[in-house]
């Protein structure tokens, strides 16, 4: 009985004592696996994390080392703007003046001739009274002053002013009597002002401020004419060098051989010393038209007339000068006259004025 009951026990005993072996082995691994595979699982995620946070941080990095090299980097500091000149840029006044050749019409003054009533006022009113359209001209006018009265007094009544500023420390308000010590500073500065012109690439029709315009003087100008002058005395023949000129009314095309003479122009002031720019032209003309080959026109008096030589057809006229005529007193006093004559003529019927029925008040003081 005793050796049965413990053959039959064995097994069961083996049975339960593996089971209960399996149970443990399988409870430590279970108990330990999970931590091992949590702890793998834990290392994994914070290493890919960190790696993630890593590459975040580098990109990161990168834009801010980026943002901070362009930031490093400074921006080129703004071209200073200056403040405009409250006189005029004479390359702006020149351009918006300008024909679409770049031509323009150019006078002179001071504040003695910009007074109601004194010059400037005679020569609008020739413009605004004469014919053939001849008004328009004056979009294309630019007026230089010598001093701040006249520039003021310019912008009052002009859209194209320009205030020539001079070193010389002549007072140019006031009028200079002809040949004086700063009327022959005056005369050689507004030559050399037109040279400055001319090198701007800018042609110009220069007009003395006593110059009353009629009718548009550009159709007597030679497009082969580098330089077209008025003249004092007008012999017949306008490429004759024996005309004599008168520089108050001057038209010069902008070119390498125009800068040129008047570089030598400006020379023969020193060369001359003493004479005012008009008798340095007539000087240097005969030698300078021929180093330069540069074609002079002597404008016929006919058109572009004179006190010195005056035409009497008024049919024909364009403009008329003031010249041979010295004193601003005597100046008005003719031009008021003939502004007279010129306003009945335009008032006269066509048979009136084909007629000759208009001639100018003779003597006057200087008119005859």
């Amino acid at each position: 009985m005793k050796g049965g009951d413990v053959s039959s026990i064995s097994p069961l005993v083996s049975f339960v004592l593996g089971a209960a072996m399996a149970t443990v082995c399988v409870l430590f691994f279970m108990s330990a696996s999970p931590t091992r595979r949590l702890a793998d699982i834990s290392a994994f995620n914070s290493g890919n994390a960190t790696n993630d946070l890593r590459l975040a941080v580098a990109d990161g990095n990168g834009e801010a080392a980026a943002a901070a090299e362009v930031t490093a980097t400074p921006a080129p500091a703004p071209a200073p703007v200056e403040a405009p000149s409250p006189w005029g840029d004479l390359e702006e006044v020149l351009r918006r003046a300008a024909t679409k050749d770049r031509t323009v019409v150019m006078t002179q003054i001071n504040a003695a001739w910009t007074r109601p009533g004194s010059l400037l006022d005679l020569f609008f009113e020739s413009f605004r009274t004469g014919e053939g359209g001849v008004a328009r001209l004056l979009d294309h006018l630019v007026i230089v002053t010598m001093d701040p009265a006249a520039y003021q007094g310019c912008q009052a009544v002009h859209r194209h002013c320009y205030f020539l500023r001079t070193s010389s420390g002549v007072d140019y308000r006031s009028e200079k009597m002809f040949m004086s010590k700063d009327y022959l500073e005056m005369m050689w500065g507004r030559n050399r002002f037109q040279q400055t012109v001319l090198e701007l690439g800018y042609n110009f029709l220069f007009t003395d401020v006593d110059v009353m315009w009629f009718r548009d003087p550009f159709r007597h100008i030679s497009m082969a004419a580098d330089i077209a002058i008025s003249s004092d005395v007008y012999m017949g023949d306008p490429y004759s060098l024996r005309n004599f000129p008168n520089g108050g009314f001057l038209f010069v095309r902008s070119s390498a051989k125009t800068i040129d003479f008047y570089r030598a122009w400006q020379q023969g002031r020193w060369r001359f010393f003493g004479k005012h720019e008009q008798d340095v032209f007539n000087l240097i003309k005969h030698d300078m038209a021929a180093k330069l080959d540069l074609a002079i026109q002597f404008l016929d008096t006919t058109y572009i007339s004179g006190f010195c030589q005056l035409s009497k057809d008024l049919n024909k006229i364009c403009t008329l000068h003031a010249n041979c005529c010295v004193g601003l007193g005597a100046k008005l006093h003719d031009l008021r006259g003939v502004l007279d004559v010129w306003r009945n003529y335009t008032a006269g019927t066509t048979e009136e004025r084909r007629a000759g029925k208009f001639q100018w008040k003779l003597p006057g003081i200087c008119i005859h």
